[in-house]
């Protein structure tokens, strides 16, 4: 029996029931593999969710009778609006603030100008190579989100084998970079969204700046305003005195609505609530008894595991998605070149910026006498370590195939005078090319996702393992 029948046999009425319920037990039963394997520091929890994604998919299509390799469909939305604040604001929450506040100059050196430099040579790379191997229908917008896309890293494998004790400025420096660097990659990516590719000039170069740095520091600021609400809440109210409980959830909803808030007034959520994390771990634990203390620490720290583990058991089973690899109709050579040319790319864009931007902050530090300099050993870890690509790659192109959508819609309500009712029917036909049950019919968006997804599978694998092979 296959598997979609078998879902809808058991589940009746109530089918969405039965994709959960095996999601969520494959969750449990990623978590426990992980503890199985916590000692084989070979393999760490992202590659472990990849690798038992890839085999559950594999189980599924094969059930499935080669038709799908999913339980449950991707939505931008749900890991925007659910899966990222928890790993966001646990990171804020988490930092050592002295180690990151020393280095802060040269964390955002590394994750805002460092990401403008590798968005460029992605960007331009690009353009210049796709062509030549026969991958055409880009437009300006679709290589810069690539650029966007591909400039995203994702640093949580590297910082399960770098010690926090043994090399403090090491991983404040990859930790600080990697988060800094996912909500500039976000905020290009929107600006880039809504960006007139029609006139590219030195005027909106200026604009897309100036848009940046206006949603980068009310972002910043927006964070700050509500982890210092929330603290002075705490203290003056003091929720402890009846309930530990309400003073937990106080500060669990103020990290999420100020994550809400700043996506609702188009701002940057990530930014806001990272920083947000910082200032409540920083005042407002501080104004919490001693037991809520201990249970926001791991409550934080379980929901950003869940929602980690969530985000790469998906991608492994992603990464065996049938119907967008039929509607990708790119040769398996030309597949492979692309492949290579997107990780040569991410190499060159990443060293583009490490190695001078190392310089330049080694220079100033000394001029400051501040901080030691960063060695070449230094700079090559950090290089490497930024190479791995994650959920937020991911996440933006899934929304770029949403945006992509959006933008056929306009242009053609523009185009006609269409009525109420004619704009409802047409979008739903457009929606049905574009996207029908979370797989979009649209052979460059197919392309864009499952070039992200392989990218993603072997930065993640081949860049683990060589990085753990180095180090130890």
């Amino acid at each position: 029996m296959a598997f979609d029948e078998l879902v809808q046999n058991l589940g009746g009425e109530h089918k969405q029931v039965v994709p959960v319920t095996v999601f969520v037990a494959f969750l449990c039963l990623c978590l426990v593999i992980s503890h199985l394997l916590e000692e084989n520091r070979w393999i760490n929890e992202s590659i472990t969710a990849i690798l038992f994604g890839c085999l559950s998919g594999t189980l599924i299509l094969l059930g499935s009778r080669g038709k799908s390799s999913h339980i449950l469909r991707f939505n931008e939305e749900l890991f925007f609006i659910y899966l990222l604040p928890p790993i966001i604001f646990n990171a804020g929450f988490q930092v050592k603030k002295k180690q990151f506040f020393q280095n802060f100059f040269t964390i955002m050196l590394f994750g805002v100008v460092g990401v403008f430099i590798s968005v460029f040579v992605v960007t331009a790379g690009s353009r210049w190579l796709f062509p030549k191997l026969r991958f055409d229908g880009l437009t300006a917008r679709d290589y810069l989100a690539i650029g966007t896309i591909f400039s995203s890293t994702d640093t949580v494998c590297t910082l399960q084998v770098l010690h926090q004790d043994e090399t403090p400025r090491l991983y404040s420096l990859v930790f600080g970079e990697g988060v800094v660097n996912d909500a500039t990659s976000v905020v290009l990516f929107n600006a880039v969204q809504k960006l007139d590719v029609s006139r590219l000039d030195r005027q909106t170069a200026f604009h897309i700046i100036g848009d940046f740095c206006y949603l980068f520091s009310t972002s910043t600021a927006l964070g700050i305003v509500t982890g210092l609400l929330t603290s002075y809440s705490l203290k003056a109210l003091y929720f402890g005195r009846h309930s530990s409980v309400r003073e937990i959830a106080l500060m669990v909803l103020m990290a999420y609505l100020s994550y809400m808030m700043a996506e609702l007034l188009e701002l940057s959520g990530i930014l806001t609530v990272f920083f947000c994390g910082i200032i409540m771990s920083h005042y407002a634990w501080h104004n919490v008894t001693e037991s809520s203390r201990v249970t926001t620490k791991h409550v934080f720290a379980m929901m950003s595991l869940v929602a980690e583990t969530f985000i790469f058991l998906y991608v492994g089973m992603d990464a065996l998605d049938i119907e967008k690899w039929k509607v990708s109709k790119l040769s398996f050579g030309t597949s492979i070149s692309i492949y290579g040319v997107l990780i040569l790319l991410i190499l060159l864009g990443r060293a583009a910026f490490v190695f001078p931007l190392s310089v330049a902050s080694n220079y100033i530090n000394r001029r400051a006498d501040r901080i030691s300099s960063l060695t070449f050993k230094h700079q090559v870890i950090i290089w490497w370590a930024g190479l791995m690509r994650g959920a937020v790659s991911i996440a933006l192109a899934f929304k770029q195939v949403h945006h992509v959508f959006i933008l056929v819609i306009c242009s053609l309500a523009k185009a006609s005078p269409w009525n109420s009712n004619e704009f409802n029917v047409l979008c739903f036909f457009w929606h049905v090319k574009f996207t029908h049950s979370g797989v979009t019919k649209c052979e460059i968006n197919a392309t864009m996702i499952t070039n992200t997804n392989i990218v993603v599978l072997l930065t993640t694998l081949v860049c683990w393992l060589i990085f753990y092979y180095v180090l130890h």
